[in-house]
């Protein structure tokens, strides 16, 4: 499902519309969405982006440029979820807040990785396949593991 308040750039492509549920987000020029994405509210993917299916970008997600999202990543957005109040009343959008999620330009974060919320991952940076990142992740960094941490300068690597 597509909403009608989804913005979407120039040359989107979103493979199996009927397979996504995209929600008040805004797509940037040429980017590619895959089947079985979810992209919710106020989700901000810049241009020539790249969401492989099974994926979920979640309120307060931010993309820059050319941002490579792997199959079934997975990011967050509440630092202490539950589902009721202290008194045990179920929680509305009003008990929470979301702690916002940026990923700079040209990162890329490999398949099944788990964003927690609240970091940044830097320009040009590598998340590896199935790290849990839980803190900021310096520019060219890559990162593997749960929790993730720096191995290596991927310009060292891709040279």
């Amino acid at each position: 499902m597509i909403t009608p308040d989804v913005v979407l750039g120039e040359d989107v492509r979103i493979y199996h519309p009927d397979l996504v549920n995209l929600y008040g987000c805004t797509i940037g020029d040429g980017c590619k969405v895959g089947a079985f994405v979810e992209i919710q509210k106020e989700v901000v993917i810049g241009k020539n982006c790249k969401i492989s299916s099974h994926s979920f970008l979640c309120t307060g997600v931010t993309l820059e440029d050319g941002v490579f999202v792997g199959h079934g990543v997975m990011f967050i957005n509440d630092m202490y979820p539950r589902a009721v109040n202290p008194d045990g009343s179920l929680k509305t959008a009003d008990d929470w807040h979301v702690t916002a999620t940026l990923v700079k330009r040209h990162a890329g974060i490999g398949s099944n990785a788990t964003i927690l919320c609240g970091v940044t991952i830097g320009e040009g940076a590598m998340v590896g396949a199935g790290a849990v990142v839980t803190q900021d992740v310096p520019d060219y960094a890559l990162v593997v593991g749960v929790p993730a941490r720096v191995i290596a300068d991927v310009r060292e690597r891709e040279a």
